[in-house]
């Protein structure tokens, strides 16, 4: 495939539109904004370790830990690199960022993204890794 071709870019700037609706839903503790991001089937691991199969698995953990969550903090995503790996089918790595007053952490995590018949990307398989200090 041409990297630089219209369908192609499209894809990408849509990836990175999914991740900036991601940061939007965590800063503003959204569950519904973060939800409507996975396809039925997905899966997700938390940075925990937990093991989420399926969209009513993450809606209930979701539902009971992002609202409640009493953090303090700006939580940045970036997107450090995205492979198409089919037309249909992208591995997006994020940088994810915690910032506290006086506390910084990080996570790692890698999103398996499908493009659904409509268009949308769909987080399909996610692995939120927390990354070790020093």
């Amino acid at each position: 495939m041409n990297t630089h071709s219209p369908a192609h870019a499209a894809d990408i700037e849509a990836i990175h539109r999914v991740v900036a609706t991601v940061e939007h839903s965590q800063q503003h503790k959204d569950p519904d904004e973060f939800l409507a991001l996975f396809h039925q089937d997905a899966v997700w691991t938390t940075s925990g370790g937990k093991v989420l199969v399926g969209l009513g698995a993450i809606s209930d953990f979701t539902r009971e830990v992002l609202p409640a969550d009493d953090w303090d903090v700006k939580v940045s995503y970036e997107v450090v690199h995205v492979l198409l790996i089919r037309p249909d089918v992208a591995a997006v790595k994020v940088r994810q960022l915690y910032l506290a007053p006086g506390d910084t952490s990080e996570g790692s995590p890698l999103y398996v993204m499908s493009k659904q018949d409509d268009g949308r990307w769909l987080l399909t398989a996610c692995q939120n890794t927390a990354v070790a200090s020093g």
